[in-house]
């Protein structure tokens, strides 16, 4: 049944963690979320754990669709945990409260000796609200139809404003700092609307799915006067289930990022060395992904492996991008929601 196989695919973005896509010189996050989330509702009372690993590594630098791999700027990695906890409050409506951390995000120079060779950061990114409801649910012996909407909201809890050391004075040791690029800022620092769609189709005797997601994120602007750029996904899925327990899932995947936007008098060249010709994309790729179902556990990979990706200017692009999660789903006894209602 999907419930239980939905968070199979969890990571970002609903939104697989597009966090890289506008660029070295640009930065931003497209999705906040890991892994390639296609959620379905809970149960009624049903409680879900979970959590997952993403690591983010790239040195390819793209103009538009063309490899233009430069060494103005070495590389950039990141580590993200991303958790959650959901909870079915009704048949048809499930809340769940996210959120992601990263262990670090670093963008490498190539000159080593430059006192801005390494520029990283660490700590909480975004916390996650993301009710979805159940608007239809059809099930016989030989289909399942499940169509399910949600909307929720971004908010950020970590730094957006970070900075990092440009120059070093020879005689006193006195250091000058400048606003770290977006690339490795925590988060974005604005607060973001969140629209999603989902809907799937069951073949039950021959245990294969087919199911589709849709994401779009409206950015906001952040204390900086900046507005990253909108963000917008399409999901393709077809599932197969073997020997009761193991899922195989091939992913076809669209994502769009707009380009970044500031307030009336802001200069973000001049203020946080951010070129806004240098953001926006597309791209384009395929996931594979494997999960394994034991008991009321779930562990899953996946493997993001870009097939076409167009950005703006100058940005690095994608390259190695990897998630492995795991998914804890139980019954606790009795619906909260109810015993709530019960007693108040």
């Amino acid at each position: 049944m999907f419930v239980r196989f939905g968070i199979i695919l969890f990571v970002t973005t609903f939104f697989s963690v597009k966090v890289f896509s506008q660029g070295c010189c640009s930065g931003g996050s497209g999705s906040p979320i890991a892994g390639g989330v296609s959620q379905g509702v809970l149960q009624e009372g049903q409680i879900e754990i979970a959590a997952n690993y993403q690591y983010f590594g790239s040195d390819k630098f793209y103009t538009g669709s063309k490899d233009t791999s430069s060494q103005s700027v070495n590389g950039l990695q990141t580590h993200y945990l991303y958790s959650r906890f959901a909870y079915g409050i009704t048949t048809k409506f499930t809340l769940s409260i996210e959120a992601g951390y990263f262990f670090n995000k670093t963008e490498t120079s190539f000159n080593s000796e430059a006192p801005d060779y390494k520029k990283t950061s660490s700590g909480f990114s975004d916390l996650i609200i993301f009710p979805r409801y159940d608007v239809y649910d059809k099930t016989d012996e030989k289909y399942h139809t499940e169509i399910t909407l949600g909307m929720g909201m971004k908010i950020p809890v970590g730094k957006y404003d970070d900075k990092y050391v440009t120059s070093i004075n020879p005689f006193t040791g006195s250091k000058n700092y400048s606003i770290s690029p977006p690339t490795v800022q925590p988060t974005t620092g604005s607060n973001d609307f969140i629209f999603y769609g989902f809907a799937l189709r069951e073949f039950k005797k021959a245990k294969f799915k087919l199911f589709a997601n849709t994401l779009y994120m409206r950015k906001g602007y952040n204390p900086l006067g900046e507005k990253f750029g909108d963000y917008a996904s399409l999901g393709l899925f077809a599932n197969k289930l073997f020997f009761r327990k193991l899922g195989v899932t091939f992913q076809l995947k669209y994502e769009w990022i707009g380009q970044m936007q500031t307030a009336a008098g802001i200069d973000a060249q001049a203020l946080y060395n951010v070129d806004i010709n240098s953001t926006g994309s597309k791209k384009l790729s395929f996931v594979p992904q494997v999960n394994y179902n034991f008991k009321s556990f779930t562990v899953y990979g996946l493997y993001d492996q870009p097939l076409y990706q167009y950005l703006n200017g100058f940005q690095i692009g994608s390259q190695y991008l990897v998630t492995l999660g795991i998914s804890y789903r139980f019954m606790p006894g009795k619906s909260l929601w109810k015993s709530i209602k019960k007693e108040s």
